[in-house]
């Protein structure tokens, strides 16, 4: 696996305990997020490394650069219709882009100057942002918020065949950590190793709504 990992409890003090922040894995060039699929949908992505077969570029496909988000929504790859983990290397120009275009699923006033506002850019928008709690590896709610993004339109497009560098199917690694998160065993739980993703343009940081502290 290509993924650089910690235990999660040597992870857990560097990270912030409320707000909204995006936790992910990442270098100078590249991102890793995650998304969960069916079978026949990982397993063609990781073959052919892009996502087409029963891919559809027709829908919103929502991307997590939070391993524990992902993990809480797939009930650690056990859920129906979510048993392959995909980590998903995106060039880091192709990421800050989908957040430069993202736009609140719901009306925020601290960004929008009035609900009408909202609409109007959300019509105009492929990128849909959601902030929802965060969750420990047993899935308990946190303070913190954890990101989702949803793409559609030509941004789905960019990120299926333009933005990947990588995919990998990290489903093993998943089933391997599945009982420390089920039984609360976080002293041998190891995760992927993240930290908070700078945000330079303030601008960005203003519409997504980033917590600088």
């Amino acid at each position: 696996m290509n993924l650089r990992t910690e235990q999660y409890l040597k992870q857990l003090p560097r990270w912030p305990v409320a707000g909204r922040h995006i936790l992910a894995q990442f270098d100078a060039e590249t991102v890793v997020v995650y998304q969960a699929y069916r079978p026949a949908i990982g397993h063609f992505a990781v073959q052919h490394q892009r996502f087409e077969g029963d891919f559809s570029l027709n829908r919103m496909s929502w991307i997590k650069p939070n391993f524990l988000w992902v993990m809480y929504r797939s009930g650690w790859g056990a859920k129906e219709c979510q048993e392959i983990t995909l980590a998903v290397r995106l060039r880091r120009t192709g990421f800050d882009e989908i957040l430069q275009r993202a736009v609140h699923s719901s009306y925020v006033p601290e960004v929008y100057a009035s609900p009408e506002d909202w609409k109007v850019c959300l019509a105009e928008s492929p990128v849909r942002l959601q902030w929802d709690p965060d969750h420990d590896p047993s899935g308990g709610k946190q303070q913190r918020r954890a990101i989702q993004l949803g793409l559609s339109g030509d941004a789905l497009r960019q990120y299926a065949q333009e933005w990947i560098v990588s995919i990998e199917d990290v489903s093993g690694f998943v089933t391997e950590q599945r009982p420390h998160a089920e039984s609360s065993d976080f002293a041998n739980l190891v995760t992927p190793q993240e930290e908070v993703y700078p945000i330079s343009n303030p601008d960005i940081a203003r519409n997504i709504g980033i917590d600088r502290s």
